[in-house]
């Protein structure tokens, strides 16, 4: 124990009041360890916060300004007075190489890969874990650990092959050309795999007893069951597909069907090769735009994705 001395009185002998002598009160050494280990925490986190939105706020406010502004003095800490100006110009006014695509057009293309992407692979996830889970067949475990191994094939391995088939089947420069090859995903059944296995056996013997069928106890049962896990799921898997890069680079050709990450790419390729004054400021506007829907998503649903990681409601 470790002594803590307060001057708060012993009462005198006839019981009228306090003495005025110090009273020791007695703390746990362990708790006062807690409260240096949570004050530390925090700290930590506090300066792991401000290293991590430190560039985000920099490029926000270097978006702010006039380009000559930019080139003249670099980088810039606080906001200055061409926001809307700014923005306004990067989300409405057509640019690029071509000057057919604005922001909002490679937004909702960034949209759509994103929310295509993620609900396809909830969908193909869910329904191969439910096969490989409850329906006894000779191959099955061997077909998992098929899937589980693709893990270690990344997109840049197998891209030139889903490229000559989708270019074969003619569905280049098309939202679906872009979302189908993508949608199998050996990380999303791995979940749901362990998700199922860890259901009740009681469960699936009432749903038999109540005569429903295998398609039923699927879709009244193991969907409502794993609402959590779906929300997590769908929420990495929405920013794995709004931040993909390689694969909408070569599958997309025409600047209309451009997502943001792309458009990125572009503007700062045009500033490169480019003769006129850099527009500094609408790259670091894009970059910006770019950050804010992966963030809101995992702001608003942060109580989902945090149940669906770390419960099994049943």
């Amino acid at each position: 124990h470790r002594r803590v001395v307060r001057a708060v009185g012993r009462f005198d002998d006839n019981g009228s009041g306090p003495d005025g002598h110090p009273v020791p009160v007695y703390r746990e050494e362990g708790a006062l360890l807690m409260e240096r280990v949570r004050i530390s925490t925090h700290v930590i986190l506090i300066v792991g916060a401000i290293f991590m939105t430190l560039p985000v706020w920099v490029a926000f406010a270097t978006s702010t300004h006039a380009p000559e502004t930019i080139l003249r003095e670099g980088l810039q800490f606080w906001p200055g007075p061409h926001f809307f100006e700014t923005y306004n110009e990067v989300l409405f006014v057509e640019g690029g190489v071509m000057k057919k695509v604005t922001a909002t057009t490679m937004l909702k293309n960034s949209m759509i890969l994103g929310v295509g992407f993620a609900i396809g692979k909830v969908i193909i996830s869910m329904l191969a874990a439910y096969a490989i889970v409850y329906f006894r067949f000779r191959l099955g475990v061997p077909l998992f650990w098929v899937i589980f191994m693709t893990l270690l094939l990344p997109l840049e391995v197998r891209i030139i092959p889903s490229y000559e088939v989708v270019a074969n089947m003619g569905l280049l420069d098309t939202k679906t050309g872009l979302i189908v090859p993508l949608i199998a995903s050996a990380t999303g059944t791995f979940f749901f795999r362990q998700f199922f296995k860890s259901v009740p056996d009681e469960l699936l013997e009432a749903a038999r007893l109540d005569g429903a069928s295998a398609w039923g106890f699927f879709i009244d049962i193991l969907v409502p069951l794993s609402k959590t896990m779906i929300a997590a799921i769908l929420i990495i898997m929405f920013v794995v597909g709004w931040n993909q890069y390689l694969w909408p680079l070569i599958m997309t050709t025409k600047e209309e069907n451009y997502t943001l990450v792309i458009g990125i790419k572009q503007i700062y390729q045009v500033l490169n090769e480019g003769g006129e004054l850099p527009q500094f400021q609408k790259a670091f506007a894009l970059t910006i735009l770019a950050t804010l829907p992966p963030v809101l998503v995992v702001l608003i649903f942060q109580r989902w994705f945090v149940k669906g990681l770390v419960e099994s409601e049943k």
